[in-house]
């Protein structure tokens, strides 16, 4: 009898019979979910958590996928030879989210369904893979897996789509005694991260000056110049104004091949006099002030801060810490230094660490800049104005050029 036919023929038979017919399949094909039988559940029952959306990004040498539900759920993940698999206890699968076929020469498809009447499962059919890592964002409520190959010998990679490229550049005028073209070195690729956008406004001050739209404008500025002025590639993960998911935005530089990753923010505070300049790199934070910001930019609380910082020892067992603290201290140096030309006051609040959902799963040294504080009146002033606006964007492309000069 056919596995259609079999299921068919058991009609809305009792939880048992299903259970049986389940063990019966997965003896003959070693199946570990069956979509058919997935369908004999019926309606789901009330108090169940939809599971919404399942996504991913990819390249020869890494892939994420991300499982989107309506709140947090307790689950399992298993490694078996050939499979990776997620039991999601109390959930029911929205009619819309499909498997996925990918191909990538780590996973080859993605398959999802109702596996027992208040359990999805998702499996992973893995092609070659070196490790993976699961771990979860809030707000929406997320499942992150990373599933990595062989990486790359040398630092940067040329591969995987390009989402703004680096312009032609034009013929040099005639100069008498023409300046030593900046070498890049090792470094080809950079992606430049905007925080927020679309109907995610990020910090707002009193007078109604948006995080987003400040953030963009540096970004934008500052991918310019990367292109310019150091002949590297910039890649923005937005250039206008959309909303783009946390975890997308690593997935990007991921995918491109990226050789660092900066993501701009501007900064508030409750008190209302604290101003200055800070640059983040992802660590454990260890003051209840980065700890909060963390939970800011993250979009969630504290207490989901402090679940995060539990799982970073092993979220970071392959992390540039080293490279991107380095990469920190280079940006708030430089970034100071030049805002000082046209602000001497501007404070200098030096680098720091926290938990940042931006930063999580990149593959390269990565950090998160602060610009400024939009809840500090003098702060906002300087944030609205395009001198710090371009000040700010020199400012991180002279810490980047100092970065990249130490490396040789």
């Amino acid at each position: 009898m056919k596995r259609r036919e079999f299921v068919k023929h058991l009609g809305v038979a009792a939880p048992y019979c299903q259970w049986l017919a389940y063990r019966l399949l997965a003896v003959q094909g070693s199946l570990l979910l069956t979509p058919l039988l997935g369908e004999a559940w019926g309606a789901p029952a009330a108090g169940l958590v939809p599971v919404t959306e399942l996504k991913h990004w990819s390249t020869p040498d890494y892939t994420r996928i991300s499982i989107t539900l309506d709140q947090e759920v307790r689950f399992e993940h298993h490694k078996l030879p050939n499979r990776l698999y997620l039991d999601l206890s109390g959930t029911h699968l929205n009619p819309g989210v499909k498997d996925l076929t990918i191909g990538d020469g780590l996973l080859k498809s993605v398959r999802i369904a109702q596996f027992q009447a208040s359990t999805v499962r998702v499996v992973l059919d893995l092609d070659s893979i070196k490790e993976y890592k699961v771990f979860t964002f809030s707000e929406p409520y997320r499942i992150i897996i990373d599933v990595k190959g062989e990486r790359r010998q040398e630092i940067s990679a040329s591969k995987g789509e390009v989402i703004e490229t680096a312009k032609p550049e034009p013929p040099p005028a005639e100069k008498p005694k023409p300046q030593q073209k900046f070498r890049p070195g090792r470094i080809r690729r950079i992606v430049v991260d905007p925080g927020h956008g679309g109907h995610d406004p990020g910090a707002v001050s009193p007078s109604g000056t948006r995080e987003k739209d400040i953030v963009l404008q540096i970004g934008l500025n500052l991918a310019q110049k990367i292109r310019e002025e150091l002949g590297i590639d910039a890649v923005m993960t937005r250039s206008t104004d959309v909303f783009i998911e946390l975890q997308e935005r690593t997935a990007i530089a991921n995918k491109v091949g990226a050789d660092l990753f900066v993501s701009i923010h501007a900064n508030a505070s409750l008190n209302r006099g604290a101003n200055g300049i800070e640059t983040y790199y992802l660590n454990l934070a260890k003051t209840e002030k980065a700890a909060q910001l963390a939970a800011k930019e993250n979009g969630t609380t504290l207490e989901k801060v402090s679940m995060l910082q539990a799982v970073l020892f092993d979220l970071m067992a392959n992390y540039k810490l080293n490279d991107s603290a380095h990469l920190a201290d280079e940006v708030q140096k430089a970034l100071h230094k030049k805002a000082q030309t046209g602000y001497p006051a501007v404070k200098n609040l030096g680098v720091k660490q926290g938990p940042f959902y931006v930063l999580v799963g990149a593959t390269m040294p990565s950090i998160l800049v602060e610009t400024a504080f939009l809840s500090n009146d003098r702060d906002e002033q300087k944030l609205k104005d395009p001198q710090y606006q371009d000040l700010t964007a020199d400012g991180i492309l002279a810490g980047i050029k100092g970065y990249i000069s130490s490396l040789k």
